[in-house]
């Protein structure tokens, strides 16, 4: 909490200088956003392998793609893909007819994706981020006369800049975009273009009285909604317009704002776009298609459990916090000072603390606080009602989650929120602890992975769990420190210089530890496959289903599930392949005994970490 203590900074004091300078303001503006950018998305973007099980199936459909021209429906490993539409796969694809095909190609979209948002939030947060700094301040017993809630010009404030700055290191800089942005599957694409949809539809309502520039930001909702339709299906609508809808609602101003709109002009570019892929890949597949990516992949997802991806209902209040870290400790407080602004009512009323007439009284473009609550909520009550849970279905909340903490900065820093955050400053010293202790504990609990039996041991000796403990317990004391000597406001630094260093120091060299322990041996087993396969030879991995292998290889693999059922597969494959000779077998070394192979049926032509490569013999030699 900012100390009672603490001079409030005189208006005089703030960085008028960047309101006066702007061209110079959004030269270093662009070099800030290349630098959190650079960081968390881009740097050794491709320097590890694909990561199995999902990664490499969007990277081989992709592949495939290039090599039949056909672009219409995906396919691995011989099979239809259906899970998802076509947008990354066709990016993948772009990218590798540029750059060849490798790992950075497969993860151009993503990490495309998380620039665009970061980039596109930033702007927003220029503009509107410090509109209802103009307000007057709420008087819960006397009505605001309209003159003094005339909407301020936007990014008229001299902290325009700190909140675009330190609100698009929020936006960027979380454990779970930062993952996302690193792998090459759809679900940073979905989160990219449904948080780009709801800027630019902010960007549009909160400009009722330029009607041109509104037009043009509401048809980039259209055209962005579209794309996210595109990069993985209904939902992509769902949430922006369910997200749209309860706001509106909440505000009372659902009509006026619903003609702005102009729904049947943005509804022909949004079909135009979406509907001729889904029109050709139907008439292309017919029914296999609408049953598996309509039934199954999104009506099942919701209604039911599907593979197994179970969780109690309270499963994102635990993921939201731990996906948004380190920010996520000020999640409540920065809830709390939109719904609870005034504590300036003598004895407080139920009617003087609902906040919705307060809400309706503000102009527009001083709305963004509240607009982000909603989003955050309709998408975690969403996500919270279907009987599939994945983690990263919440990545497309995580920009609301940092808008609503980077206005609840902004205001410590302008020594203006009522709400008090002492309990919050609190919790973010213990979780630093709490987080400095299980890294340095870590190592315990690292075993329990087959494909790395020694990740325990290598991460001891080169000190990761250390170093990754004394960064957060630095951060902790760092916080202590500011708390200390009444500079509560300064926190936002420690946490961002703390998580800085965890991500470079830590979190980077980890990646690739894991990617060297569990990723290197197939791909070196791949290498090895295409240099020693002769001409028919049958590709089979038995007890795993590995799909890097058939993206490194370029070639199908029959995945067979139990090791006990090699001999079974094996005999089958040699009564449809009357020519086949032999068959290479990915097999884990220790279980080799499992499939029943006899020593004079095979021989062992490479070994890498826990994987060996086989050939069997399914014929006597001629």
């Amino acid at each position: 909490m900012t100390s009672p203590s603490e001079t409030p900074t005189p208006p005089h004091r703030l960085p008028k200088f960047w309101v006066k300078n702007p061209a110079l303001a959004w030269t270093l503006s662009l070099l800030w956003l290349m630098l959190i950018c650079g960081i968390a998305f881009w740097w050794r973007l491709g320097s590890t392998g694909l990561v199995d099980e999902t990664e490499p199936l969007f990277a081989e459909a992709s592949r495939l793609m290039t090599v039949t021209g056909d672009w219409v429906t995906p396919y691995f490993n011989g099979a239809n893909r259906f899970d998802k539409p076509p947008l990354v796969y066709w990016m993948m694809a772009i990218a590798f007819k540029v750059t060849g095909i490798n790992e950075w190609a497969v993860r151009f979209p993503s990490a495309l994706a998380a620039t665009g948002l970061t980039a596109f939030g930033f702007y927003l947060l220029q503009h509107y981020g410090t509109a209802d700094l103009a307000l007057p301040t709420p008087r819960p017993h006397e009505p605001i006369a309209p003159e003094e809630l005339r909407s301020p010009p936007p990014n008229s404030h001299p902290m325009s800049w700190f909140v675009a700055w330190l609100g698009s290191a929020m936006i960027a800089l979380n454990l779970q975009t930062l993952g996302w942005a690193r792998i090459g599957v759809s679900d940073m694409l979905l989160s990219g273009c449904v948080g780009a949809s709801l800027f630019a539809f902010f960007l549009g309502y909160a400009q009722p009285h330029q009607p041109q520039r509104q037009t043009r930001w509401y048809l980039a909702f259209y055209v962005l909604s579209a794309l996210a339709v595109l990069a993985k299906g209904p939902v992509g609508i769902v949430l922006p317009g369910g997200i749209i809808l309860g706001f509106l609602l909440l505000l009372g101003n659902f009509w006026t704002v619903l003609r702005e709109m102009q729904p049947i002009r943005g509804g022909l570019i949004f079909l135009a776009i979406t509907l001729p892929w889904y029109i050709l890949v139907t008439l292309a597949n017919g029914r296999a298609y609408i049953d598996s990516f309509f039934g199954y992949h999104n009506l099942e997802r919701f209604t039911q459990v599907v593979n197994n991806h179970w969780a109690p209902w309270f499963f994102y209040f635990v993921v939201v916090p731990v996906s948004f870290l380190p920010w996520s400790v000020y999640l409540p407080v920065a809830i709390a000072r939109l719904c609870f602004p005034s504590r300036q009512t003598p004895k407080p009323s139920l009617k003087a603390l609902w906040p919705i007439p307060r809400w309706r009284q503000q102009p527009r473009s001083s709305q963004l606080g509240l607009f982000a609550l909603v989003w955050f909520l309709f998408i975690f009550a969403f996500f919270t009602l279907a009987a599939t849970k994945l983690p990263s279905y919440t990545l497309p909340l995580l920009p609301a989650a940092a808008i609503l903490v980077t206005l609840f900065w902004r205001d410590q820093m302008l020594m203006r929120s009522p709400t008090p955050a002492t309990a919050s400053h609190l919790a973010a010293i213990l979780l630093s602890l709490l987080l400095a202790i299980g890294a340095f504990l870590s190592p315990r609990w690292m075993d329990g992975d087959r494909d790395m039996p020694d990740l325990s041991q290598t991460v001891e000796q080169l000190g990761l769990a250390n170093l990754s403990a004394w960064v957060w317990l630095g951060m902790a004391i760092a916080i202590l420190v500011l708390l200390w000597q009444k500079k509560a406001r300064w926190i936002w630094q420690a946490q961002l210089i703390g998580f800085l260093a965890f991500i470079g120091m830590v979190l980077l060299p980890f990646s690739t530890l894991i990617d060297t322990q569990r990723q290197l041996p197939l791909r070196q087993l791949a290498a090895k496959i295409t240099e020693v396969r002769q001409p028919r030879e049958r590709l089979v991995m038995a007890g795993y289903n590995k799909p890097s292998l058939v993206f490194y290889t370029q070639q199908p693999f029959t995945f067979v599930s139990q090791h006990d059922q090699v001999r079974k597969h094996l005999r089958q494959l040699t009564r449809r392949h009357r020519r086949l000779q032999s068959v290479l077998l990915v097999v884990r070394s220790r279980k080799i005994p499992d499939t029943q192979l006899q020593p004079n049926q095979y021989e062992s032509l490479a070994k890498a970490g826990v994987f060996e490569l086989i050939r069997v013999r399914v014929r006597p030699r001629e």
